[in-house]
């Protein structure tokens, strides 16, 4: 087992907390959570890179969990959610880094690494799409609007939050292991969420990333084609996002490749960590 160590890193006017492990000489990678996640959805792979040698750091990204909570929806458009990512780069003494990401950790990789290039060496993007990609699938295909329609709840004030938060979270753990394979989430990991959902502030800040919608964020977005190494890993399951997203995504880079994942959903990671970690493995080296 990788020793783990937890840090408040300074970026951006904010603190985010993060689980850093590996050679402090080792070459930077950064793991980005999705909702409702927080870093420890990202153990699996945290454990393997930093056994292969990288310098491997997993922030709760703004709103979530221990790090900071900003209180206006504002603060949590998609541009400033990247420049958490570089300012946290740079607090490693770093230039660039590798660039993981899920769900919409993987958004916030996309946005750094289209706007920012000289920040991302490679990027890998599991089951995210590119931001752009997602109004053309909702013109070719209507299924997902309605796959998405989940987002426009989102949008309510205070209701959301107590819906999640009844019965002791209910709510929350039944949709993440129902949109899962059996057993991806033990009782035991849904506690660990259930106490990073409990922070004072944390449902609020992690709703106000789909508010923030609504203040343009997704318009956001550079328009300038990728050119690092991009690799997309999909799993083929997911109930959230149509497989269409993916092969979309590749018109936006110049260098990209798409891996399916059968016997996976959204939650790929956790469903097929020892095929994911070659994957990205295989890729960085």
């Amino acid at each position: 087992m990788q020793e783990v160590e937890f840090h408040l890193i300074e970026t951006n006017g904010i603190r985010l907390h993060a689980a850093v492990a590996g050679p402090e000489d080792g070459e930077l990678v950064v793991l980005l959570h999705g909702f409702p996640e927080f870093s420890y959805g990202f153990h699996h792979q945290m454990e393997e890179l930093a056994a292969s040698g990288y310098r491997v750091a997993v922030p709760d990204q703004r709103g979530y969990h221990l790090s900071d909570k900003p209180e206006q929806i504002e603060d949590y458009t998609i541009n400033k959610l990247s420049d958490d990512i570089a300012g946290l780069i740079e607090a490693f003494g770093e230039t660039s880094a590798i660039v993981i990401g899920h769900d919409w950790g993987g958004a916030v990789a996309w946005h750094l690494a289209a706007s920012k290039p000289d920040y991302v060496k490679k990027l890998i993007a599991i089951n995210i799409p590119h931001p752009t990609a997602m109004p053309r699938v909702f013109m070719k295909n209507p299924l997902q609007w309605l796959k998405s329609s989940y987002m426009a709840f989102f949008q309510l004030p205070e209701v959301p939050e107590k819906l999640m938060a009844a019965n002791d979270f209910e709510s929350i753990k039944q949709a993440m292991k129902g949109t899962a394979r059996p057993d991806a989430f033990t009782d035991q990991e849904l506690e660990r969420y259930k106490d990073a959902w409990s922070q004072p502030g944390a449902l609020t800040g992690m709703l106000n990333w789909y508010r923030a919608i609504r203040k343009g964020s997704l318009l956001q977005m550079p328009k300038a084609p990728l050119r690092m190494p991009v690799r997309i890993i999909w799993g083929l399951g997911d109930q959230f996002l149509s497989p269409m997203l993916a092969t979309e995504s590749l018109k936006f880079c110049e260098n990209a490749e798409l891996v399916w994942v059968g016997e996976a959903t959204h939650w790929v990671h956790h469903e097929q960590p020892e095929i994911v970690n070659r994957l990205i493995k295989e890729f960085l080296t």
